[in-house]
């Protein structure tokens, strides 16, 4: 939130319910290119899986858009996996070539159990005012991605992804990813990447080259000209 947000002497609820007065133009633009992403998919079966949850903007906002675009669509799950610890590991590919990044170590980036518990008390909330509530919309994936993704996917063989954003931002997780999720994500599908051509995390790139087979020439990466980082292949 600015500055103005934390001065202002309105009440929270005020405040946030006029949002657009407070926010930075850099979290309207990532709200609207997932705006995006999900019309282009909206139509494809399956559940939206986010790889990298972090503070929990993302899970929520894919919730809330189908919530209100689609709130019969009971089978559209919302699927987040995080350790909300950092990173359990740092591999040489995410490090060999990375520029000067503070985060690049175990640990980075860790959210810790109150963002965790601060995630679920939001999903309930989002559960009192949905359509078919009774029927959860989203699952959270606790732990080491590494080995939670393929546990899922064994213990889920339902599972089809009309949507998989990739926010690892490291080498492994994301090639677990690659491996385990692409493969369910039919034609029309979409496949986002938040930190390819990205020098500061360069393992995304490598994992994504690696599947590719060391050629891009048979994809085509679309970005958005107002979000300088999320990428999206649309199969």
């Amino acid at each position: 939130m600015s500055q103005a947000f934390e001065q202002s002497p309105l009440p929270v609820g005020q405040k946030l319910d006029n949002f657009e007065k407070y926010v930075r133009r850099q979290q309207i633009s990532r709200f609207l290119a997932r705006y995006e992403l999900f019309k282009r998919c909206q139509n494809i079966k399956g559940s939206i899986v986010e790889c990298g949850v972090y503070q929990g903007a993302g899970v929520m906002a894919w919730a809330k858009l189908s919530a209100m675009m689609e709130p019969y669509a009971l089978d559209r799950r919302v699927i987040g996996f995080d350790s909300f610890d950092g990173f359990p590991s740092v591999a040489e590919q995410d490090t060999a070539h990375a520029q000067d990044n503070v985060e690049m170590k175990p640990e980075g980036l860790a959210t810790g159990d109150a963002v965790y518990q601060d995630l679920l008390a939001c999903i309930a909330e989002h559960d009192d005012n949905r359509f078919l509530n009774h029927i959860p919309k989203i699952e959270l994936v606790k732990g080491d991605a590494c080995a939670t993704i393929p546990d899922f996917v064994a213990n889920n063989p339902h599972l089809i992804i009309n949507l998989l954003f990739l926010d690892f931002d490291l080498y492994e997780p994301t090639k677990v990813a690659i491996e385990h999720l692409l493969p369910r994500v039919p034609k029309g599908g979409i496949v986002v990447f938040d930190e390819i051509n990205n020098p500061w995390w360069p393992g995304e790139t490598v994992a994504l080259m690696e599947h590719a087979g060391l050629s891009l020439n048979q994809l085509q990466i679309e970005r958005f000209s107002f979000d300088p980082n999320i990428a999206f292949i649309q199969l």
